[in-house]
């Protein structure tokens, strides 16, 4: 029972910590909700069974009765079946939680942001390819590119060194006006960004702010939510 309860337990840490994160739609954590369940009802059959038992034999033993030197079949099999179960719920939580802890650097580093509200993304190409992808990718649907503003280049004319790191700022009045008339604190946040920037290893990331930390910033009506939420495909698709 104990056993079972640190297994549901620990499913349903895990699906609180995506909510914490900023996940849209926190889904449960695996089986361990189920399984951990099922652990306790097992546990609680076998407390009954285990009773039920005792007082048989206390029964039996006020009888005169002593015969009892055969092991029972169907104890020895309950044993049995909870040891693979302990240890087949050993197995996966030492699975999980060194996919948690152990995760590559890319999947830690995007965890990290979200709970700043930043989402990292790393790209497939150079900051100036992907920018570069970006802009056609905005040019394709019609989005307005309002600057493009180069951070090292800046740096570079001040006679100071910078990793490539470029912010453009883009956005759709017919989408952004909806959501600065419901809150218009979000003009703080908007029009939209996406910073390209280089890391100390020379790999290119695409940083932007979650939806669901600007929903939850500015208290943006859910239904209002997909206008900033083409931020994620955009960003996606300049990584590939």
């Amino acid at each position: 029972m104990g056993f079972g309860f640190v297994v549901a337990c620990f499913g349903l840490f895990l699906q609180e910590l995506q909510i914490a994160q900023h996940t849209l739609s926190a889904q449960p954590y695996g089986l361990s909700l189920p399984f951990g369940t099922v652990l306790i009802a097992v546990g609680v059959l076998v407390n009954a069974l285990a009773g039920w038992h005792h007082l048989r034999l206390v029964r039996e033993l006020d009888r005169g009765r002593t015969e009892h030197s055969r092991p029972q079949t169907q104890a020895v099999a309950i044993a049995f079946f909870l040891a693979l179960l302990g240890l087949a719920t050993a197995v996966y939580l030492v699975s999980v939680r060194g996919s948690t802890q152990f995760g590559n650097s890319e999947e830690i580093s995007t965890t990290l942001s979200k709970g700043k509200g930043i989402i990292d993304t790393p790209s497939n190409h150079s900051v100036d390819q992907t920018v570069e992808r970006l802009k056609g990718i905005l040019q394709a649907k019609g989005v307005n590119l309002f600057a493009l503003v180069d951070h090292s280049g800046e740096a570079d004319k001040v006679g100071m060194k910078m990793p490539p790191t470029k912010l453009l700022i883009f956005g759709s009045p017919k989408a952004g006006t909806p959501l600065m008339l419901a809150a218009p604190s979000s003009a703080i946040d908007l029009p939209l960004k996406i910073l390209i920037w280089e890391d100390a290893q020379g790999k290119a990331w695409v940083s932007y702010n979650s939806p669901a930390y600007l929903q939850e910033r500015h208290s943006l009506p859910p239904e209002l939510l997909q206008n900033i939420a083409v931020v994620e495909t955009l960003a996606s698709k300049a990584t590939e």
